[in-house]
């Protein structure tokens, strides 16, 4: 087992991978930075959420090695990768999952109080992010008297509280209007920006991968291919697009 590059800070090499008999994911290797976007992109059922569970831990690939900060993931123990996640990881999936009996900044907040942050902080901490998702106004209201557009931007106030090293984001719009989701992606990408937050963003959209400094295609579960989707001026025409 050798480690990863210094510079990676999440790192996989050769990922096997199959769910109900059929190969999800076949000899996928990639490297992220620190602060990298990074989108992974490709048709519905080319294996993105698999890769995405497998180098956040949710999963252990059948074959292959997952490395963070040149640690590997793939040989901890059940408990050990739930606290890496809870601790060091972030994830954003299409349907908010927000629970139902609390409001939107109690819920914003969760992963800050099940740290042991004391009520107060942690509530500062969730209003802070739900005003800057321009959801605040929200913030006592619980998620049956809200719009889809507003849980989805309660969930992403969730996964960015805690300042994760990384951040999963699964097809994080597939669920808005466009207008609904380019504000979300603003702010998500502002945000990995402004706190070196390294991001992982599935998508199948061109538009959304346009934002990532750079894209990884999947197709059947291999790496098809990678591209730089734009320079920092493109970025900027595509986040005013989308």
């Amino acid at each position: 087992m050798v480690a990863p590059p210094d510079n990676d800070v999440l790192w996989a090499r050769s990922l096997h991978h199959t769910l109900g008999g059929t190969p999800a994911l076949s000899g996928v290797s990639l490297g992220v930075r620190e602060g990298e976007i990074l989108a992974v992109t490709g048709p519905r059922g080319s294996g993105k959420t698999t890769l995405l569970r497998a180098l956040s831990g949710q999963l252990v690939a059948d074959r292959g090695e997952v490395w963070f900060n040149s640690g590997p993931v793939h040989t901890l123990s059940l408990v050990q990768r739930e606290r890496l996640r809870r601790d060091r990881f972030g994830w954003i999936d299409p349907e908010p999952g927000l629970v139902p009996e609390l409001t939107a900044w109690e819920n914003t907040a969760l992963p800050l109080l099940l740290r042991g942050l004391s009520h107060r902080k942690a509530k500062a901490a969730a209003t802070e992010w739900l005003d800057r998702l321009d959801i605040g106004g929200s913030a006592r209201k619980r998620p049956h008297d809200l719009t889809q557009s507003e849980r989805q931007r309660i969930a992403t106030a969730r996964a960015l509280v805690t300042t994760p090293s990384v951040l999963f984001a699964d097809e994080p719009t597939a669920t808005l209007h466009r207008a609904d989701g380019a504000q979300v992606l603003r702010t998500l990408t502002a945000a990995a920006r402004s706190h070196r937050i390294t991001v992982l963003l599935a998508t199948h959209d061109t538009e959304v991968a346009g934002l990532a400094d750079r894209a990884v295609t999947l197709v059947d579960g291999r790496r098809v291919g990678t591209a730089s989707p734009t320079g920092s001026e493109g970025r900027a025409a595509c986040s005013l697009s989308v």
